[in-house]
C-alpha cells in the first residue's frame, strides 16, 4: 500500500527543514533566511503568509519570501519554521519582521510573530524549547504555548515630590 499524500508531504518537509536549517552540525546558533522557490517549504510558507502577500499585491508589490528553520527541542520533530517578508510596504524603519511557526499535526501554528532583526536559537532552554534570540539583545522563552519577550516594558517614572 502507498504512504499517504499526508505523509509523503510531510516527509518531503522534513527533508526541506533539515536542508534549510541553521549550520549543519549545529544544535544552536543563527538562523539562515534565504529564498527557496518552488520548495514544498516555499509553499508552506507562503500558505502561512497568504492575506500578506495578497495584501502586497493590492498594493503593486511582489514581496521576497525568506524561510529558514531550526531545532528548537531535542525532540527532531520540533523543527521551527521562520518566515520573512520583504517589501516597502512590509517592512518599516527596524527592518522586516519575521514569523516563527511550530508544526502541529497537518497544521502549523504561529509562536512566535513580526520580530524585527536576526534571530539566533540559544542554548538555553525553557519548557523544554530553546530561547530564541533576536537582534542580539532580545530573549524570547517558551511559555508552554508560545515564545514570549523576556525585555519588561518601560513605564514612565512617578515624578518625584519634593
Amino acid at each position: 500500500m502507498p504512504p499517504s499524500p499526508f505523509r509523503v508531504h510531510g516527509l518531503i518537509l522534513a527533508a526541506l527543514l533539515a536542508i534549510t536549517a541553521i549550520p549543519a552540525g549545529a544544535q544552536t546558533g543563527p538562523v539562515i533566511l534565504a529564498q527557496h522557490p518552488g520548495t514544498e517549504l516555499d509553499r508552506q510558507a507562503r500558505a502561512l503568509v497568504a492575506r500578506d502577500l495578497a495584501d502586497a499585491a493590492g498594493s503593486q508589490e511582489r514581496p521576497v519570501l525568506l524561510t529558514g528553520s531550526g531545532p528548537v527541542s531535542s525532540d527532531p520533530r520540533r523543527m521551527a519554521l521562520f518566515v520573512q517578508l520583504q517589501s516597502a510596504s512590509l517592512c518599516g524603519s527596524a527592518g522586516c519582521s519575521t514569523s516563527v511557526y511550530l508544526r502541529n499535526g497537518h497544521t502549523w501554528t504561529r509562536v512566535l510573530d513580526s520580530v524585527s532583526g536576526p534571530v539566533t536559537i540559544t542554548p538555553q532552554v525553557h519548557g523544554g524549547m530553546h530561547d530564541l534570540l533576536v537582534d542580539s539583545t532580545d530573549r524570547w522563552i517558551w511559555n508552554g504555548t508560545t515564545y514570549t519577550d523576556t525585555q519588561a516594558t518601560t513605564q514612565p517614572q512617578p515624578p518625584e515630590r519634593p
